[in-house]
């Protein structure tokens, strides 16, 4: 099987990050479970130079690489590569951020999973003269059987593989979406995510 997966808040926990994260720099304190918007300005409540900061800092590389993992991830990506499955992470960062992505990666055990990063958002001008390793016309001829995502914004790169199932990994910002279709799957956690993938 090729299976597509998410980076932030699939493969480690960066949104919980995140809420330390702002709250260090504007002072600006949001609790995780209140993050309803996957829009992290609406959901922190930044301007839009706030905003901008935020995200400059964010995507450094020592920030990064200090994210957590989210549990679970690890052992069940690996296993999936073990049993021969061809795993992908493709991820919103810009370009930029792939070194430090790559050694994220490398550092918890992932160096066989391939990492892409595709312009999801729309959202890389806040760091200038940025680019991405994958186009969009390039990611529409690939095809997976299996996605885990968290962001309702990227559900819109499915439409076109109608036999995909995608498992949601369940977060604060999803938990209200409505899903476009029926093969999408809630999933509490990576033991759920992985009883479907079995």
């Amino acid at each position: 099987m090729n299976i597509y997966i998410d980076f932030d808040d699939c493969l480690c926990e960066t949104a919980r990050h995140f809420t330390e994260f702002v709250e260090e720099l504007f002072g600006k304190r949001v609790p995780y479970e209140d993050m309803r918007c996957f829009n992290l300005q609406d959901s922190f409540h930044l301007t839009d130079a706030e905003y901008e900061k935020m995200m400059i800092e964010a995507h450094k590389s020592d920030v990064l690489l200090s994210l957590e993992e989210t549990p679970g991830a690890v052992d069940s990506v690996n296993s999936w590569i073990d049993e021969g499955h061809d795993v992908s992470i493709i991820t919103g960062r810009p370009y930029s951020a792939y070194e430090a992505s790559r050694e994220w990666l490398d550092g918890h055990r992932l160096g066989r999973a391939k990492l892409y990063c595709l312009n999801k958002y729309g959202r890389d001008s806040f760091i200038k003269n940025s680019d991405f390793s994958l186009e969009i016309e390039d990611y529409m001829k690939m095809k997976f059987d299996i996605a885990v995502e968290d962001s309702p914004s990227a559900f819109k790169f499915f439409a076109h593989l109608p036999e995909l199932r995608i498992l949601v990994f369940d977060r604060p910002w999803n938990a209200g979406c409505e899903f476009p279709a029926g093969n999408y799957t809630r999933c509490r956690d990576w033991a759920a995510i992985r009883s479907h993938v079995r």
